[in-house]
């Protein structure tokens, strides 16, 4: 029988936001958790090819395999350069 391990799968969209709290088996990629989650089919903007994932907030690749408790992230891109958000917010505040 194969070990077992538990993961989190999490996705911040636009309007709405998941999180999976996923059983699979030790071995399991980063790319097969988010297949298993059901994300895919519910958040039709998730594009794998061209979205950044990564495990509690350090990009990885797809085929990296999970450990027990990892939080498998997908990354949707940034609305807004966050150095320009600051320098607008400081200028505003002068």
């Amino acid at each position: 029988m194969a070990e077992l391990i538990q993961v989190q799968v999490c996705f911040a969209g636009a309007t709405a936001q998941w999180l999976r709290d996923l059983t699979v088996e030790a071995g399991t990629t980063l790319e097969q958790a988010v297949a298993a989650s059901g994300l895919l089919a519910e958040a039709p903007e998730i594009d794998l090819a061209t979205m950044p994932v990564g495990i509690f907030s350090k990009k990885k690749t797809l085929d990296t395999v999970l450990r027990e408790h990892d939080r498998v992230e997908i990354y949707r891109p940034l609305v807004a350069d966050p150095k320009h958000a600051r320098r607008r917010r400081k200028a505003g505040a002068a």
